[in-house]
């Protein structure tokens, strides 16, 4: 799948196809052109990629060939154990989460997982939870710091599933719970937007010591074509959204809303997944280390302060 904005960089590498093609069938030899093709190709690909629009970052960021959550778990860790259901309703398949071996080393992932083809879309519910989704979290969290586990948290999704019968069943209260309850967590918490942080169905498992969003990914209160839809009453202004909601990695950074960007490949996750998932555990395993030396009540007012710190208050 081609985006809008990928359209002349696939023609250029068409065009190179066809000239390695030709060469290979008619034994010419066209290293040089084939050289400064490639060399042109790089140069706008650079371009391209550095001077996205925020809506354009919007649509990689949901780009149906990009790592999910399960992709990142299984290439990040040598032996994955996954954990089921909230021991109340059911088991919430739009959110996983299990025991992961890095390297020795024992990690708690949980994350929202999103499907591939329509059955499986179904069946994850478009990466949207319901409330036993967060309350299997937080019990895989408390479990986490029962046995001295760090936890990573993967997030990815269009929001908290808005039905009749998640609102029947507390999804409000799951999610408060849940923020209140990672704050106090005495374990390290890490948590990185790998594809959509809308609103509070991303809020949910995204209160940690050090919060991350993939280089093209978004994060922000409503996604642009909900805001469109009800400042214009239209999708049709969604690209106008996501220009006035600053919702990318960069903007979530100079808010100091985020604690920093992880490089993506150039293209996209989804154009060297295997790269970007060692970038990943790379990263993962820096964050690790960093905040395994402080000391746990230290790591809990540290986390507490940084999220109090949000935002602009005006005292009148």
């Amino acid at each position: 799948m081609l985006l809008d904005f990928e359209q002349p960089i696939a023609a250029l590498e068409g065009k190179l196809q066809e000239m390695k093609k030709l060469a290979s069938e008619n034994q010419v030899d066209v290293s040089e052109a084939v050289k400064a093709l490639e060399e042109k190709i790089k140069i706008l690909k650079k371009e391209t990629y550095a001077n996205l629009t925020r809506w354009q970052r919007v649509q990689l960021s949901r780009h149906p060939l990009r790592p999910y959550t399960l992709d990142y778990i299984e290439g990040i860790t040598d032996k994955f154990i996954e954990l089921h259901g909230d021991r109340t309703v059911r088991d919430d398949k739009a959110m996983i989460g299990g025991f992961g071996e890095v390297e020795g080393r024992s990690i708690m992932f949980i994350g929202q997982q999103k499907g591939r083809n329509t059955k499986q879309r179904q069946t994850r519910n478009f990466g949207m939870a319901n409330p036993e989704g967060y309350r299997k979290a937080l019990r895989l969290m408390k479990m986490a710091e029962k046995f001295g586990k760090p936890i990573v948290t993967f997030i990815d999704t269009p929001g908290a599933f808005p039905g009749l019968e998640a609102e029947e069943r507390g999804q409000g209260e799951a999610i408060a719970r849940n923020l209140k309850e990672m704050f106090m967590l005495k374990v390290p918490v890490i948590c990185i937007i790998i594809g959509e942080g809308a609103s509070g169905g991303a809020l949910g498992i995204a209160i940690g010591d050090r919060v991350m969003m993939l280089e093209n990914t978004w994060y922000s209160v409503i996604s642009p074509e909900s805001c469109s839809s009800i400042l214009w009453r239209s999708w049709d202004y969604k690209e106008q959204a996501a220009e006035a909601l600053k919702l990318t990695a960069t903007d979530m950074l100079q808010h100091k809303l985020i604690d920093g960007i992880i490089k993506e490949p150039l293209g996209g996750a989804h154009a060297e997944p295997e790269k970007m998932k060692q970038l990943l555990k790379k990263k993962i395993l820096s964050l690790l280390d960093e905040l395994e030396s402080i000391d746990p009540e230290e790591r809990i007012m540290q986390r507490i302060e940084k999220f109090s710190g949000m935002g602009v208050v005006v005292e009148g």
